[in-house]
């Protein structure tokens, strides 16, 4: 975020409880004001106080040049894709990393839509269906095997809509780049 601009840790809070609680994770600010404090550490940022009238000071903490090096080095450095779907981690990369090069943000749903595409085809989660249960007495095996296909068929299909996310997006990336796109949606 700090790549973007400065921000206050209250700031940066406030913006992912609103304009970014869909790009990431949430966090307390807590957990905001320790990794600032480690991130000065290691003079990745600096801060100044920013006199606010009527309200307590703040630091606004902005990227130094060694920050600003570490940030694109990061963007660059190999994407390893989680094997949960929808991981949060691809989407702060995406977006974070993805602002410091068109060439970034295409390599990373590149990478996310293969691995994706890749796991939808294989047919292992129907493996439960075969999964044989002892129960206790208050469970009725039938029941069980129903909740379990529901909860598979929530999980099938809304992978099946990210990967049509992923494709329509690298879609509308390669176009905005001035490529033909390579892949188009299935």
């Amino acid at each position: 975020m700090l790549g973007l601009r400065p921000f206050s840790g209250y700031d940066m809070r406030k913006w992912m409880e609103g304009k970014g609680q869909y790009v990431g994770y949430g966090v307390q600010l807590p957990q905001i004001y320790r990794t600032l404090a480690k991130l000065v550490d290691r003079g990745w940022i600096e801060f100044q106080v920013d006199s606010r009238e009527g309200k307590p000071d703040a630091k606004l903490y902005r990227l130094t040049d060694t920050g600003r090096q570490e940030l694109v080095a990061w963007a660059r450095s190999p994407y390893e894709p989680s094997p949960r779907p929808m991981d949060p981690d691809f989407m702060v990369r995406f977006v974070i990393g993805g602002a410091l090069g068109r060439d970034i943000a295409i390599a990373l749903l590149r990478t996310e839509l293969d691995y994706r595409r890749t796991q939808a085809s294989n047919q292992n989660w129907l493996d439960f269906a075969h999964t044989p249960f002892e129960p206790v007495s208050e469970v009725d095996e039938a029941w069980v095997r129903e909740l379990h296909w529901t909860a598979h068929e929530r999980g099938y299909a809304s992978t099946a809509a990210y990967i049509a996310w992923l494709e329509l997006t690298l879609a509308r990336l390669e176009i905005a780049d001035g490529t033909t796109p390579t892949r188009g949606p299935r």
